[in-house]
């Protein structure tokens, strides 16, 4: 009788291993478009900073390929966990955001104006960003916690006040950019918490009286509600052409630079980059950059990474299995979305300069690490959902 002959089977070899790196739950398309725009951020760097730092021409590069791989391993690690477990540490959580951003006054280290970052050895730190996502998860926790009782108006302002303290201390580093997003992303989760739209209409209008009065108020006495940069920038948006080399000078180099790109770019010969007209191409402008060195190809590509992003993105928040979870969804829903809208429309001209960066694409460690983590909460609420259906 012939000896039966070994069989081999790499499906299920193939099963435990993405069961080991948990990527068997992971949603695939969102973890490509998140490792898609990293991937082109450092192709980005890579081709329009080599003049930055003489010494060291591969400077933003390197960092920003270590944030990226440091940030895909904590999206992982993040995705891993039971998110919900998350609602019994929301008071600590909420406490260590808040208390992060006000530290930040004491040994914060001020760069143009702003007090935003804690300086480390190797590195600097900016709590803002991590704020961003801390919010989302205490946020929703506190407003889970109160989900078998009426929504009273009361109820609605102090959970309210508690997604807007946050957002008033990042104001006052100043950073007018990141407290308006930590606001979006405070209404956002509020919103579809599904507080009656009447206690909104009623926010709301309090809200432009008191804001109104203070304004004429603080006018007559001569008080200043925003600091002279803000002003300067607020006046090139609305009245651009009036000061094109000061205030303007930004916005007018963008629009040159995403002009000049056309259809496929001008790659090398890049001249607002390679010639350091255009300011903070690394960070806030990067989008300009983009469309100068590859055209409307290269923005479409961009365009459409976010697409597929926001698609899977609110795709995690309709197929969460948990309530906590599709709020945390759509606060990092706006968080993201909000972000590059505003980052666009402020490379084209179509709102004001307010140094919000570009997710995943602007250099920076607390930015790039910070999406991450956002990422990483996503795809540990598509985990649940996926486990569940196995």
């Amino acid at each position: 009788m012939e000896a039966a002959k070994p069989s081999f089977t790499i499906a299920p070899q193939r099963s435990r291993a993405l069961e080991i790196l948990n990527l068997r739950y992971l949603d695939p398309i969102l973890l490509f478009a998140s490792i898609g725009l990293i991937a082109f951020s450092v192709f980005t760097l890579a081709s329009s900073t080599q003049h930055e730092i003489a010494a060291n021409p591969n400077y933003f590069v390197v960092r920003q390929v270590l944030y990226g791989v440091a940030g895909i391993a904590l999206m992982i690690a993040v995705s891993r966990i039971d998110y919900t477990r998350l609602r019994e540490f929301r008071v600590g959580i909420y406490a260590f955001m808040v208390g992060s951003i006000a530290f930040v006054f004491l040994v914060g280290t001020a760069v143009r104006g702003s007090n935003r970052w804690i300086e480390f050895p190797l590195f600097q730190f900016q709590p803002s960003e991590l704020a961003k996502v801390l919010l989302c998860v205490s946020l929703a926790a506190f407003i889970y916690e109160r989900v078998r009782r009426p929504f009273g108006i009361r109820t609605t302002l102090w959970l309210l006040a508690a997604g807007l303290l946050p957002a008033a201390l990042v104001f006052l580093q100043p950073d007018l950019g990141t407290g308006i997003v930590l606001v979006a992303i405070a209404l956002t989760i509020l919103f579809v918490s599904g507080i009656p739209w009447q206690h909104f209409a009623a926010i709301a209008a309090a809200a432009v009286l008191l804001a109104g009065g203070a304004y004429l108020s603080g006018s007559a006495a001569g008080v200043q509600f925003l600091h002279g940069y803000q002003e300067d920038r607020l006046t090139a948006f609305l009245h651009p052409s009036d000061d094109p080399k000061d205030a303007s000078y930004q916005v007018t180099q963008s629009k040159i630079a995403i002009g000049s790109g056309q259809t496929s770019g001008r790659g090398d010969d890049a001249t607002q980059t390679e010639l350091l007209f255009l300011p903070e191409r690394h960070t806030d402008f990067i989008f300009a950059v983009i469309g100068e060195r590859f055209g409307f190809l290269g923005a479409a590509f961009l365009v459409f990474l976010y697409t597929l992003l926001f698609w899977r993105a609110i795709r995690v928040m309709r197929i969460a299995t948990s309530y906590y979870g599709v709020m945390i969804a759509g606060g990092i829903v706006a968080m993201l979305a909000f972000q590059a809208i505003v980052n666009v429309g402020m490379n084209v001209g179509l709102m004001p300069v307010t140094g919000i960066t570009l997710p995943l694409i602007s250099y920076g460690g607390s930015s790039v690490l910070g999406t991450f983590l956002a990422l990483g909460l996503l795809q540990a609420i598509h985990a649940r959902y996926a486990r569940g259906r196995l």
